[in-house]
């Protein structure tokens, strides 16, 4: 757990303490014994706020998959409404003391308003407002989360062009604090609006002698602070403001009329009896279960019209989980691998390098057919290590004498088989209509055709080649004179380009790496790893600490860094505007967690520079690979290397289209069954046949 977590907690628990004589009803005492007693009178309610509070870490786990996999993304939409307001307030009040103050509020605030508003209630037993204050906090959060799983809205500083993210970059330590707890695209409705004013709203609604006054009015003065706190610091919009009020109206509403038949079977006072008669007398306890079953079973057999719409609500989560669950797992692995030491993949094509009992086999996965069977080309003699690249149905492949050219959509395959000392890179580029085979030996840059004849326009002789990438017709390199530049040159035309990277960060980033026991050389950087097209280059680069991405916009020179200056990146790779790449993100070799050892994917969408989270998992995944329709990444689970293919468009599998379709027709026979009951249990409280 972080300091600065520690810290605003610590400060919220003590400040809901030292303010308790203040807010106290104006008869009432403070002393020592209902600290110890209310946990035992008022526990359900305690777990009810904590699971709340906690249960947003998997919410969000869920919302990063649901952003990946669908795209859902409705800020557009609240943009065009409000335009930029939000920018205004923040460009007019900006100051660097007021931006300080608002970040600990905005954090510590909540929680002191989260806790103190139960706990207030239960210190001095008031189970009237207790029991709905607590109800009230749980309907808001239960209706939100619809919205935050589909109605994705981003914060308006990740948005809005000049506006800043003011709370999220104050210090790298409250960044990384977070990045990790929030996905940056829960804006509507807001909670740090809809909890406090649900908590207003139900002292206004059921504080009936008003002893809670000044607390109240201290609620609704911290209810407007944190509205301008989430605009001035470019979280929320004024959109997401109206959405928490609309929101906390409806939990109030829903919390009173729901309270008596929660508490009446969950009151601590019944619920304790319960748990000793469990302990004591289970034959009782399951007699009681039984009875109850039993009387449930006869109320559903002959439903009224509440029964049917509980039914029909049933229905509804049922459905909702299944496709939930279908588009948050929809990476599948690639069919016929059992386990693969690399892959290359082209548009509408696989080809995994698979260690099959020793012997390396090449396997052909065409993704434009989901329901075909890999195939092997046998028509080559290949090791483990063999390098190997593709373009479009082409295949080139090379052991220790020959390399061989294979076109995957004739009968027989191999176009070419000629003598040839191994090299150490290989790839295939554009040349013409035609492609060529662009290859380093012995640190030498050489290019041929794909029949092993020279070149019409040979390639300019380059020495010392360390790393070789290549994009349609332009091949990227990095020679060991200069580790730090990339040197591009286009196939057929003489000349090239160079491209300096810098891959240094703010100073406070270097700072925690030197503390972390891993300091940044920057004058013995080096690039490890390339991806390219026109528009951008997207290169990792050594700084001794760790490994950071450089995102490079070929049109106007900028570059950036793509990813967190501390935490290591591996692997990029870039095309349809995608840049995705692998991260060891939030890992801290101080104070290491099993969650964050292990890699994830991660890719940004170039054209909104909107990063999202693929995987969040436990298992390491690396490799990725953009193609049109897919993501094609390796995944380690349980020590088993798989290839994983990902969609961007979603599918949903059998089961969940059956699912779907079984639901929707259910869905129309329940809700037609239940208005129907509806206008007939009307009529007859009308003529006086039922009570009302």
């Amino acid at each position: 757990m972080q300091s600065v977590y520690l810290t605003w907690m610590i400060s919220a628990l003590a400040l809901g303490v030292i303010l308790l004589p203040v807010f106290k009803p104006p008869w009432a005492n403070v002393s020592l014994p209902p600290f110890v007693d209310f946990f035992r009178r008022y526990w359900v309610h305690i777990l009810i706020v904590f699971f709340i509070y906690n249960a947003k870490d998997g919410l969000d786990q869920i919302d990063r998959l649901l952003m990946a996999s669908t795209g859902l993304d409705m800020t557009p939409y609240v943009w065009a409404v409000e335009g930029n307001l939000v920018l205004w307030v923040q460009q007019t009040f900006q100051h660097p003391l007021l931006t300080t103050f608002l970040t600990h509020f905005y954090v510590a605030g909540f929680m002191f308003i989260c806790y103190v508003s139960v706990f207030y209630f239960a210190y001095f037993d008031d189970r009237w407002l207790a029991d709905r204050v607590t109800l009230s906090i749980a309907w808001v959060y239960m209706i939100a989360v619809p919205f935050y799983l589909f109605f994705n809205v981003r914060v308006t500083g990740d948005t809005i062009p000049g506006m800043e993210t003011l709370a999220y970059t104050l210090t790298p330590e409250i960044a990384d604090w977070f990045r990790r707890i929030d996905p940056f695209t829960n804006g509507m409705p807001s909670l740090h609006i809809g909890i406090p004013f649900a908590v207003w709203l139900c002292l206004t609604r059921f504080d009936d002698d008003r002893r809670w006054n000044r607390y109240r009015h201290t609620v609704l003065l911290y209810t407007a602070v944190t509205a301008f706190t989430i605009i001035y610091l470019g979280i929320h919009w004024f959109l997401d403001i109206i959405g928490g009020m609309l929101v906390a109206g409806a939990a109030v509403s829903l919390a009173d009329r729901t309270s008596n038949t929660w508490w009446k079977f969950f009151d601590e006072r019944t619920m304790n009896a319960r748990i000793v008669t469990v302990l004591t007398k289970p034959r009782d306890a399951l007699s009681f279960i039984k009875g109850r079953l039993q009387s449930t079973f006869r109320r559903y057999r002959s439903p009224t019209s509440r029964e049917t719409g509980r039914v029909a609500f049933v229905i509804l989560i049922v459905v909702s989980s299944v496709i939930t669950w279908d588009l948050t797992h929809s990476a599948l692995p690639a069919g016929g691998v059992e386990a693969p030491e690399g892959a290359a993949a082209v548009d509408g094509w696989l080809f995994t390098l698979d260690n099959q009992s020793g012997e390396a086999v090449m396997l052909v996965h065409n993704l434009s057919d989901s329901g075909s069977e890999p195939y092997e080309l046998l028509s080559l003699d290949l090791t483990i290590d063999s390098p190997y690249a593709v373009s479009g149905t082409t295949l080139v492949a090379a052991n220790s004498t020959h390399l061989s050219v294979v076109d995957v959509e004739q009968e027989d395959g191999l176009l070419h088989s000629f003598q040839m000392d191994r090299p150490d890179r290989l790839m295939l580029v554009d040349y013409g209509v035609d492609l060529a085979v662009v290859y380093v030996q012995d640190g030498a840059l050489l290019a041929m055709n794909l029949d092993g004849s020279p070149l019409s326009i040979p390639l300019e002789p380059y020495d010392s080649v360390v790393y070789l990438a290549g994009s349609g017709s332009e091949v990227a390199f990095v020679t060991s004179e200069d580790l730090t530049s990339i040197h591009v040159v286009q196939m057929g035309v003489k000349g090239l380009t160079e491209y300096q990277i810098n891959a240094s960060a703010a100073s406070e980033e270097d700072e925690i790496l030197a503390e972390w026991g891993t300091p940044v050389d920057m004058e013995n950087a080096s690039i490890v790893d390339i991806a390219f097209n026109r528009e951008y280059l997207a290169v990792t680069v050594n700084v001794s600490a760790t490994d950071r991405l450089v995102v490079y916009n070929r049109s106007t020179a900028m570059q950036w860094l793509g990813s967190n200056a501390k935490y290591h990146v591996s692997d990029p790779s870039i095309g349809n505007g995608i840049l995705a790449w692998a991260a060891r993100d939030h890992y801290n070799p101080l104070a290491p967690r099993d969650e964050y050892l292990d890699r994830e994917i991660h890719f940004t969408t170039l054209g909104t520079n909107t990063t999202q989270v693929l995987t969040v998992d436990e298992n390491d995944q690396w490799g990725p690979q953009v193609l049109e329709n897919h993501l094609v990444y390796f995944q380690l689970e349980d020590e088993t290397v798989s290839v994983e293919i990902h969609s961007w468009d979603p599918e949903l599998r059998l089961y969940s289209s059956i699912v779907l379709q079984l639901g929707v027709v259910l869905a129309i026979i329940i809700v037609f069954f239940n208005m129907w009951q509806r206008q007939g249990e009307r009529r007859n409280v009308r003529s006086g046949t039922l009570q009302p």
